[in-house]
């Protein structure tokens, strides 16, 4: 099939998109990397009447560090993420994860803020988001506004975003001290929509026992799904493997309902569940006591 007629705008600035979002409102749609707006288009799922191109815009193309952390514009392409040795240093949780990303087809022409945009439940991005206590900017012809990854999304491809803003930067602060990471997901050929998904970051005390920790996952309900009760009751225990099994079963029996579909059933993606948060806590432990060690001689 072919998509519905539509109005096409190339803007230059930001300036001149946001503008355009405020005359077209719910009509106009914008164009980051067409991964997944233009299929949907073509199957007509989608049809907006204005298509607001924003690949023109350069400023929205960048990573910067800062002594706090990272700052990624929205239209940075994924494969630049994924290949930025600033991300691979300040932000190692978004390195690892970005190869598991669908393919490098796919990843050289969709960008990060579109991925975190469009909201999709089985997308990794989302999920680092909010393990990583990502901020978003948000702009409009009215001004601007920050919003927490963990209030930015509301339901199924649904966000906090308005007709008229633009996600236009992301706020990724630093690990904290003596903390590790991990992503992991199960997917039936690589590249596939992962039938799970799980990313984690552990914070170690200094007795080493955890301090902080986060369990998100991806493909388990209509969004990013916070493991909370598994999180508290590894708060103030040592990160023994019975403590942390503990946990991962506490995680997919209590955190998440998963539904079933054609590619799992609701009772296979508990069980992914727990295997996976098993695995992602046990490695983020570990690197948590690497860099606590690294910590300590220095």
């Amino acid at each position: 099939m072919k998509p519905a007629a539509f109005d096409y705008f190339a803007p230059k600035s930001i300036d001149e998109a946001l503008a355009l979002l405020a005359q077209h409102g719910y009509d106009a749609k914008p164009l980051a990397g067409g991964q997944s707006l233009v299929p949907t288009m073509n199957f007509r799922l989608a049809q907006p009447a204005v298509l607001v191109d924003l690949n023109g815009i350069n400023e929205l193309f960048f990573i910067r560090e800062n002594s706090a952390g990272l700052r990624i514009g929205a239209m940075t392409r994924q494969r630049t993420v994924e290949r930025s040795p600033l991300v691979q240093r300040r932000a190692p949780l978004i390195h690892e994860t970005m190869p598991h990303i669908a393919h490098p087809q796919i990843r050289n022409r969709g960008t990060f803020g579109g991925s975190l945009a469009h909201a999709d439940p089985a997308s990794e991005l989302p999920v680092l988001a909010i393990t990583l206590n990502a901020r978003m900017r948000v702009q409009s012809s009215r001004g601007e506004r920050w919003v927490n990854a963990s209030d930015f999304y509301l339901d199924l491809f649904a966000t906090d975003l308005q007709p008229d803003e633009l996600l236009v930067e992301i706020d990724i602060p630093d690990l904290p001290a003596r903390t590790g990471w991990a992503f992991d997901e199960v997917s039936r050929r690589h590249g596939d929509y992962a039938m799970a998904g799980a990313a984690a970051t552990v914070t170690l005390a200094v007795d080493g026992t955890v301090a902080a920790a986060r369990l998100v996952y991806l493909s388990v309900g209509d969004f990013p799904t916070e493991a909370f009760l598994a999180e508290t009751a590894l708060i103030g225990e040592r990160p023994t493997s019975a403590a942390l099994a503990a946990a991962a079963e506490i995680a997919a029996t209590q955190d998440i309902s998963p539904g079933g579909d054609i590619h799992a059933s609701a009772a296979y993606r508990r069980h992914l569940a727990k295997v996976l948060a098993a695995r992602v806590l046990a490695r983020a432990v570990d690197r948590a006591v690497e860099r606590s060690a690294e910590r300590g001689s220095a």
